[in-house]
């Protein structure tokens, strides 16, 4: 094959090499470098390119070729090797302190509200919290167990209304109803 034919054919197959490049990398920049460089790779290695074998198939290895290798290499880049003792400055900073004063906050307001309900109402809701089943909190105040639901409805949906007052549309609205 002559360098005439061989220049043809990889023109030919520019567009169809750009596309690739660019589903490779999925950035228009890395895509031209990809390019840039299969190009220089295919011109340069030109004589072992056997005429009897698929050009495009050939072309397209090479790129897929040199996208492994630059990939491997950066994610080699990106390791972190650490060699103090005990690998101390490699692991501290996957571990982090949360403050919870925002959270201790919170929970003592609605410690608040919820000690605002009228006691009917309360007393029921704070049981069935701390897990009393609806059956249970029926039978310890002698009451019918529609009763009780009702008044453990009617204390969530007393305290929608209170944090939706103090918070707007806060997401703990839905965390109580659950």
């Amino acid at each position: 094959m002559s360098i005439i034919e061989f220049n043809q054919k990889f023109e030919f197959l520019a567009d169809s090499l750009n596309a690739f490049a660019y589903n490779l990398t999925k950035n228009t920049e890395d895509a031209k470098d990809l390019y840039q460089e299969t190009a220089f790779r295919v011109i340069t290695n030109r004589d072992k390119f056997r005429p009897e074998t698929n050009f495009k198939a050939w072309t397209f290895t090479i790129m897929k070729n040199i996208f492994i290798n630059n990939y491997r290499k950066k994610v080699k880049t990106n390791t972190i090797i650490d060699s103090t003792d005990n690998l101390y400055f490699l692991n501290s900073g996957s571990s982090s302190i949360d403050n919870d004063a925002n959270r201790n906050l919170l929970m003592q307001e609605l410690q608040k509200m919820i000690d605002s309900l009228e006691e009917n109402i309360r007393v029921p809701f704070v049981m069935h919290y701390e897990g009393f089943k609806y059956q249970e909190i029926a039978d310890i105040f002698d009451l019918p167990l529609g009763t009780v639901k009702s008044r453990i409805f009617f204390a969530r949906k007393a305290l929608k209304e209170m944090i939706k007052e103090n918070y707007g549309d806060y997401s703990l609205v839905r965390s109580i109803s659950a």
